[in-house]
């Protein structure tokens, strides 16, 4: 049950950090209000994973799911550049992920 916690609190960093591009500067009511709860939401739910899982495996996963996801949104989203080296480094990241969860 921990994993999916983490897994949740992952995709709530995924959505805060892409929130934060839509608050323009936290000046836009709705997408400021919508990223500080992604904020509070993605930490609390890492805080209840954190109860079961290694502190250095959660918070890495934790990361590692916002990051690369974060990644994929600004390419889909932002029409940000998905040069093989981008790719290379987002498997990188999945791979270390994988590894974490395979040892905790």
């Amino acid at each position: 049950m921990a994993w999916i916690i983490l897994f949740l609190a992952g995709l709530l960093e995924i959505g805060w950090a892409i929130g934060l591009k839509f608050t323009d500067g936290f000046t836009r009511l709705v997408p400021t209000l919508l990223t500080a709860g992604s904020m509070v939401a993605s930490v609390v739910l890492l805080g209840i994973a954190m109860r079961t899982l290694p502190l250095g495996t959660a918070y890495a996963v934790w990361t590692g799911i916002g990051t690369v996801g974060t990644v994929i949104l600004g390419i889909v989203l932002f029409a940000e550049p998905a040069t093989a080296i981008r790719i290379g480094c987002i498997g990188l990241i999945i791979a270390g992920i994988a590894g974490l969860k395979m040892t905790a």
